[in-house]
């Protein structure tokens, strides 16, 4: 067994990212177009087929109106955007060819790719791209993504290949947000069909990108196949991959030893240890965007008050959590996600509620009418296992200051509908982030109906300055307006960010050139190849 390390400062690779937005207007040069989905290896031979062993397993494959992560991880391989976000943050454009931004920064003009076909057979027309983002940007269709698109106005279609955005306030990451996480290019109407349209998307795929689905099983089994009329000349290389789906890490290490798998990332990087001497596999380690959490729902009982969300804060020790959950294969956190904590990150010590304070915890919940103390609920997700050892930790901790835990499992299915309902209450999270703060903060925490305000927080000082934050491209003004929001965030605690985990990844040596994105999504597997 070999470890890699592929260490590199994510707070770096947010600033060159930074850099690159900067260059809006400037046409993509063939060395950018080479980018996409990471470095090419010139010795890569086609065919043959990938198993990945996987620990989540998505609720659905509709990308505009499932938002689990589990969702996205897997669905990047069929859905595509204007834009691909590579490893460093940056926006190259991806079924757009070129864009252009106006002076007064209200307009962009793109040029899309000629010749890119769906799954379907249709070549993809500007008609297509209007039908897409207009769809995702209306409310009214319940895409988690909506928010992201609040400072569009309209959509045009002046000819079949370009399209033009029209805003309402100058928003210079709205590239970045033209990736695919949410939504992708689709046939023109395809919703219109009604709701079995959206179930159909477990069966067919109708996406732009290299792979098309071939099986979705649940509980069982994902295969997307090679997409032959695929735009982009030589790839995929792999003919197919597979999804087997694990129940826990104990079989995803059985399998990497029997060679079952190919590939696979451990929700445990501690997990993968037992794989150190293991011949013909190598655990790489790569830094993540991610960040495990805790969501204060204030629409849940006593979390209303906000001195219980502080004394809650107080009385949980994030180092002890990491260390129980993820071994220490992380970083702990405050407000933003590691890799974004030199550039855009207020320092820890500067930050209320971050030091275990039990004393202050039980005079705030005393203060708020519990002094006698407070039952919860706090909700995990199957699957995720680092949150299993998480509980039972937060749960010992927060017993000290009166507040007793219970702790109920579900399935990511039920936790996404309470997630899209704002009924989160008392819950564990674990999401990725592109190295913006906007990106970061705007939809989870901003108010409606601009944001989606998912824990009920309705913060109006904080919702300012989030419209602030994203209407803002000076970064040292960005800097400051962001240090205000994070310093509000952190005092009414509508969430507790507690650490960013590395990502352990267990490949055999036949795997070839396979290149993690620090979003723990699957870019990596369209320039993958297999040796044998």
């Amino acid at each position: 067994m070999v470890l890699v390390t592929r260490r590199r400062t994510l707070g770096v690779l947010a600033s060159l990212w930074l850099a690159a937005t900067a260059l809006a207007g400037v046409a993509p040069a063939a060395a950018q177009d080479a980018q996409i989905y990471g470095k090419s290896d010139p010795a890569a031979k086609n065919g043959g087929r990938l198993t990945i062993g996987s620990l989540t397993e998505p609720p659905a494959l509709d990308p505009y109106h499932q938002g689990a992560d589990a969702r996205i991880r897997v669905t990047v391989l069929s859905y595509q955007g204007l834009f691909y976000e590579d490893a460093t943050g940056q926006a190259i454009p991806l079924l757009a060819e070129s864009y252009t931004m106006s002076p007064d920064g209200l307009s962009y003009t793109f040029k899309l790719r000629r010749g890119v076909k769906f799954h379907t057979g249709q070549t993809m027309t500007s008609a297509d791209v209007k039908y897409s983002y207009d769809y995702l940007r209306d409310s009214k269709n319940g895409s988690p993504g909506a928010g992201d698109l609040s400072t569009v106005d309209a959509i045009d279609a002046p000819d079949e290949n370009t399209v033009v955005f029209k805003l309402s306030k100058p928003n210079g990451l709205l590239p970045i947000t033209l990736t695919h996480r949410y939504g992708g290019v689709i046939p023109k109407d395809y919703f219109a069909s009604g709701p079995e349209s959206r179930t159909k998307l477990n069966e067919v795929s109708v996406g732009t990108g290299p792979f098309k689905l071939k099986q979705f099983r649940q509980n069982s089994v994902l295969v997307f196949e090679k997409f032959k009329d695929y735009w982009q000349a030589g790839l995929p290389h792999v003919d197919e991959v597979t999804f087997a789906f694990m129940p826990n890490s104990a079989a995803l290490v059985v399998a990497a030893q029997n060679r079952r798998v190919d590939l696979g990332i451990f929700t445990r990087p501690q997990d993968a240890e037992q794989l150190s001497k293991v011949p013909g596999v190598k655990l790489v380690r790569t830094p993540s965007m991610n960040q495990k959490s805790i969501d204060l729902g204030s629409e849940y009982g006593a979390l209303k008050d906000v001195r219980v969300r502080q004394a809650l804060a107080l009385a949980i020790d994030k180092e002890a959590v990491m260390k129980a959950s993820i071994a220490g294969y992380g970083q702990v956190i405050g407000t933003v996600v590691a890799g974004m904590q030199d550039r855009w990150g207020v320092p820890l010590g500067q930050l209320p509620n971050q030091k275990v304070d039990l004393d202050r915890a039980r005079k705030l919940l005393a203060e708020a009418g519990h002094a006698n103390g407070l039952e919860l609920d706090l909700t995990t997700i199957i699957g995720y296992d680092w949150m299993d050892a998480a509980a039972v930790t937060i749960a010992d901790q927060v017993q000290r200051v009166g507040v007793k835990l219970n702790i109920k499992k579900v399935e990511l299915g039920v936790w996404i509908r309470n997630f899209q309902s704002r009924q989160m209450g008392f819950t564990f999270n674990d999401w990725p982030t592109s190295p913006d703060p906007s990106l970061l903060f705007y939809r989870h925490f901003r108010a409606q109906p601009l944001g989606a305000d998912f824990r009920n927080w309705n913060n109006e000082k904080a919702s300012l300055l989030l419209d602030r934050g994203r209407e803002e491209s000076d970064y040292a003004k960005r800097r400051v307006i962001y240090d205000e929001f994070q310093k509000i965030l952190a005092e009414e605690v509508p969430t507790i960010m507690m650490f960013s985990a590395d990502l352990l990844t267990v490949e055999r040596d036949r795997v070839r050139n396979h290149q993690q994105h620090p979003t723990g999504w699957y870019f990596g597997l369209i320039k993958t190849w297999l040796a044998d």
